[in-house]
């Protein structure tokens, strides 16, 4: 099945900013992501529906789709993301 990768340009932009060892690393798990969508952690409660896959101290949170589509909600420090990733998910909520 070919997957399709989907980011919102807040992310696309994180990602083109950061250090390119970071940027090199966050690629190769977007990638591992497309192969295997059950690679990440699923996560709970709130955020279910979503899952979450390390790289270093970033996150990657995001959620599998209808058709193979793998949405990127957001990557960030561990400290923050979750909260972030709430804030956003109750956002979209309304």
């Amino acid at each position: 099945m070919t997957r399709k990768l989907r980011s919102p340009a807040r992310v696309a932009e994180l990602i083109r900013g950061l250090h390119p060892e970071i940027k090199r690393k966050v690629r190769a798990t977007l990638a591992r992501i497309l192969e295997d969508p059950q690679a990440g952690k699923a996560l709970k409660e709130e955020m279910q529906g979503l899952r979450s896959l390390r790289i270093a101290r970033l996150r990657i949170v995001y959620r599998v789709g209808k058709g193979g589509v793998v949405e990127i909600v957001a990557v960030g420090p561990r400290h923050r993301i979750y909260e972030e990733t709430l804030r956003l998910v109750r956002r979209d909520e309304r």
